[in-house]
């Protein structure tokens, strides 16, 4: 075999053409399906909206929500929603707001107790309530639960693959103690149910403040420096 014959002709500029685009219509496919595989089982980016996380999360802060977490994969044994978890979950109580934020309070089949600014579980099989310790609610929420404002006791028993959430930020908007927005209303509940829990948080991002060129967040005053996996999204007691 002559020299001449093991090398390979050169293309021609339409077969050069038509070989990139096949390259780049392949790799763009590729990285279309790696996007939509993380964004639909694994994780998306998240913008808060709002102060009812405060001082855990603040308005305009960027999160990393996991929603891999909750997905019933019996071989990895995951699926598993834990108190004091930080969930983005679907109200089903508003249009404007298609998703909230707040934190995982009361299992299935717990009953929750909130009495004098306090918060109290019983777990099944218990007999009296303890108080939580409630570590990552600030100075001027802590010890200040109430539902309108009462100091009476208000109890809520957890239905089956249910859960009782609340915000950080005890009185600044409504959560499970006033269905989302009223009680009143019908088919609003003091529950969610664990197919409307679409993510839980994984990392913070916070918030950087172009104009000033700083975290410091432009309307708080306040630092907002990413802190990534010890931010508050869960909480051992």
């Amino acid at each position: 075999m002559s020299e001449e014959s093991l090398i390979s002709p050169e293309l021609t500029t339409k077969e050069k053409i038509k070989k990139e685009s096949i390259e780049f219509f392949r790799d763009l496919i590729i990285v279309i399906a790696v996007v939509f595989f993380i964004r639909t089982f694994i994780a998306e980016p998240f913008q808060i909206s709002g102060q009812s996380m405060s001082t855990s999360y603040y308005d305009k802060e960027f999160i990393i929500v996991d929603r891999f977490s909750y997905l019933d994969v019996p071989v990895l044994k995951n699926g598993a929603i834990s108190r004091w978890d930080v969930i983005v979950f679907k109200p089903n109580v508003s249009k404007e707001k298609q998703y909230y934020i707040k934190r995982v309070i009361g299992l299935p089949w717990e009953t929750l107790k909130i009495e004098d600014g306090q918060v109290y579980i019983k777990k099944v099989g218990w007999t009296e309530f303890i108080q939580l310790d409630e570590k990552y609610l600030s100075a001027v929420n802590k010890g200040l639960t109430f539902v309108r404002w009462e100091k009476k006791a208000h109890e809520y028993t957890v239905p089956a693959n249910s859960y009782f959430v609340m915000w950080d930020n005890r009185n600044a908007s409504t959560d499970s103690r006033e269905c989302f927005f009223s009680c009143m209303i019908d088919g609003h509940s003091n529950f969610i149910v664990k197919n409307d829990i679409v993510w839980k948080v994984f990392l913070d991002l916070g918030y950087f403040n172009f104009k000033a060129f700083s975290f410091v967040h432009p309307d708080l005053g306040v630092s907002t420096t990413p802190r990534f996996l010890s931010s508050p999204r869960q909480y051992n007691y």
